[in-house]
């Protein structure tokens, strides 16, 4: 098993802005790592050095124990999976999946049976003797990581596998993924900039944003308790509304903080509720299934709140949206950092959960 430690990477392009700006992390063996952040992050380039595809300027990427800084990509024991799959259309997907081991001089029954071993795992037997023109995006996707998994190497690179993919198959692929992750036991280090993978695959999540690392935790971790305003906006179907603290009732005078209210820690109420609330009134309702999202004015600003679909709820009804106050979030206007206020909350309103 290959765990992963980096210390202090910075890389920069010549003539170009510094991209990774001392970024320290550490994998341990069998994790399934997620690095999440927008377009320019730095994260495919913190995965092209780990793969040895690209130099670090300065700091050190150690696999397994040993410095790999100035080791091949074919001597770090890692494979690759690339989002435009990479795969030769001239080859069958027997052969896609074999190249690999051809390369390093497996003989042909030995690597044709590992071949067929992993094909058998990938549900794509019935396919061996195809072309990749002949095959739908997921199929191409679960060869490319199948030419991976013959290699048996220990840890696998993901660049943002699933993007070229619709969503009812990207759905289907990240349970496959991840149901992979358990028969392999490998480490896995998986790119994108999808929060729904972020949160749904992950071991742990690194969140990074113009080349700092933001924060580096569990996804419930990095969900309850973002380190900073970006993470707790990144993160979070739908997002995060943020209001300035003193226009919520009871929190007049806390001057130079922003709240962070996610839109399930709120609830709808038809009538004034004995509990702190804003009256409001619906801009706009989207029926997402079994719940509404609703778009509402306040005197706080414009809030989306989740709620069940259980009746009907029109524009012209008032309502008041009240709001759990041990799950809501603070943050200094200045920073922008997370604060975590010491007094007791509930004693504030007098109320009791």
């Amino acid at each position: 098993m290959s765990g992963i430690v980096l210390r202090n990477i910075r890389k920069t392009y010549p003539g170009g802005p510094t991209v990774l700006h001392d970024v320290s992390m550490e994998f341990h063996p069998g994790e399934f790592i997620v690095i999440v952040g927008p377009s320019g992050c730095g994260k495919s380039t913190l995965l092209r050095l780990i793969a040895g595809l690209e130099r670090a300027d300065a700091g050190e990427i150690e696999i397994a124990g040993k410095r790999a800084n100035d080791l091949a990509p074919q001597d770090r024991d890692i494979a690759m999976i690339f989002q435009n799959y990479a795969l030769y259309p001239h080859m069958s997907v027997r052969e896609n999946i074999a190249f690999g081991l051809e390369l390093r001089g497996m003989p042909r029954a030995e690597r044709n049976r590992r071949a067929e071993e992993v094909a058998h795992m990938l549900q794509l037997d019935a396919y061996l003797e195809r072309k990749p023109a002949a095959l739908s995006g997921g199929q191409r996707q679960r060869v490319a990581m199948g030419r991976a998994m013959a290699r048996n190497t220990s840890t696998f690179l993901m660049d943002e596998p699933l993007s070229n993919l619709d969503n009812a198959l990207r759905v289907a692929m990240r349970t496959e993924i991840k149901e992979l992750h358990r028969q392999l036991g490998a480490t896995i280090v998986y790119v994108t900039h999808d929060q729904t993978e972020a949160l749904s695959l992950a071991d742990r999540v690194a969140v990074m944003k113009d080349g700092h690392l933001q924060q580096f935790d569990r996804p419930e971790a990095i969900y309850d308790r973002p380190q900073n305003r970006f993470v707790a906006s990144f993160l979070g179907v739908p997002p995060i509304n943020f209001i300035a603290a003193d226009r919520l009732p009871g929190w007049q005078g806390m001057q130079g903080l922003t709240a962070g209210l996610r839109p399930d820690i709120l609830t709808v109420h038809t009538e004034r509720p004995a509990r702190p609330a804003l009256e409001a009134r619906i801009v706009l309702s989207e029926m997402t299934g079994s719940d509404l999202l609703l778009h509402c004015d306040s005197p706080a600003g414009r809030l989306t709140v989740t709620t069940p679909r259980r009746e009907r709820m029109l524009a012209a009804d008032p309502l008041w949206i009240s709001y759990d106050l041990d799950r809501t979030l603070f943050f200094d206007n200045d920073s922008g950092e997370r604060v975590d206020l010491e007094r007791n909350v509930h004693s504030i309103f007098n109320t009791e959960e």
